[in-house]
């Protein structure tokens, strides 16, 4: 079996902690900042592309402000949930290196925590940029590549005189596959690439960069994160908004 496999394996076993832990309300991250920044961002949107939907809960709020929306994602227990809460997008199971859809059949795709997932990235990238329409719009939204980079984190050193604190960077120049322990049992793969690496990526498949957004970690996260509010000027969230060419 190789590392492909063992992700989707892990995804697979641990769908219930993303369903239950980051869907319908229990996430102040998606209920504050994602689900509002993809309302504004692909506001309009014909027809719409999700990758990665989880159990859909962005392609269910995008079919509810009237795209048609097509949600894909590679893990069968992902999709089943997401069939299961309808709300009128349609679902199937594929990943985002293959999509199963002609050229140019989207004016809007969004993929949202999704390709630090991914490990074929080049690949995915060019097939997003392939089923989008001239002009369209791709929102990427990352696990802020710089500032989540691996054993990052807020630092308190009372060693110091005077005491500082301050947000130590990992190897962010180094691309790392790891699996972390997100929650006591539950593992999940995690790729670290730095943000030239998609950047690049995206410009050589002629998604050209119209906006960056690197929005604070909103009140509802800092208050449930009491470790966090330390460094509530590091931005969690990083997200692209590109436009095909």
């Amino acid at each position: 079996m190789n590392s492909q496999d063992d992700s989707e394996d892990l995804w697979e076993t641990h769908a219930g902690w993303w369903q239950e832990g980051f869907t319908d309300g229990a996430d102040p991250e998606y209920e504050e900042q994602i689900l509002p920044l993809v309302a504004e961002h692909l506001s309009g949107a014909r027809r719409v592309l999700d990758v990665g939907t989880g159990e859909g809960q962005l392609a269910r709020l995008l079919s509810g402000q009237g795209s048609a929306v097509v949600a894909v994602d590679p893990t069968w227990a992902q999709v089943a949930e997401a069939q299961d809460r309808a709300g009128g997008p349609t679902f199937a199971q594929c990943g985002a290196a293959d999509l199963p859809f002609v050229d140019g059949s989207f004016d809007a795709v969004i993929a949202c925590l999704v390709f630090e997932h991914i490990a074929d990235v080049d690949q995915a990238i060019r097939e997003v940029a392939r089923v989008l329409e001239p002009g369209g719009r791709f929102l990427f939204l990352l696990n802020h590549p710089l500032l989540q980079t691996p054993n990052s984190g807020w630092i308190d050193d009372q060693f110091l005189d005077p005491p500082e604190q301050y947000w130590r960077i990992g190897d962010y120049l180094i691309e790392d596959e790891t699996i972390e322990e997100v929650q006591k049992g539950v593992f999940i793969p995690f790729i670290h690439r730095p943000l030239s690496r998609y950047v690049n990526a995206l410009a050589d498949n002629g998604l050209l960069i119209q906006r960056m957004l690197e929005p604070a970690p909103p009140p509802g996260f800092l208050a449930r994160a009491t470790a966090y509010q330390a460094a509530s000027t590091i931005p969690r969230l990083l997200g692209l908004l590109t436009i095909r060419r």
